[in-house]
């Protein structure tokens, strides 16, 4: 019974933080240089979150050629330089995971 609560309360809190900023939004006007600064937080959360995967192997940098996911990323990134498309980033990433996977 006592978890039932917990994750109701969990969820109630959860809601009423994010909806206060959608109650705040035309109430309170970001201010301009918070503004900017939100720009930069999309990028920086992709790389805190794709970096770490690409490099690291058993909590060890790992770059060589028999780095598989380093290998897949490599060939994303130039995908999505060459096309700007997101479906065939994903699409030639996991191509490549596959490949280079039975193949190493």
């Amino acid at each position: 019974m006592k978890i039932w609560l917990v994750l109701l309360l969990g969820g109630i809190l959860t809601y009423l933080t994010r909806a206060s900023f959608i109650f705040l939004f035309g109430v309170w006007d970001i201010p301009s240089w918070a503004k900017r600064l939100l720009k930069y937080v999309p990028p920086a959360i992709l790389s805190a979150l794709i970096v770490p995967e690409l490099f690291m192997q058993s909590g060890k940098v790992f770059i060589s050629l028999g780095n598989v996911r380093l290998l897949a990323g490599i060939v994303a990134t130039l995908t999505a330089i060459l096309t700007k498309n997101t479906l065939w980033t994903i699409l030639s990433g996991i191509a490549c995971m596959a490949i280079f996977n039975m193949l190493l």
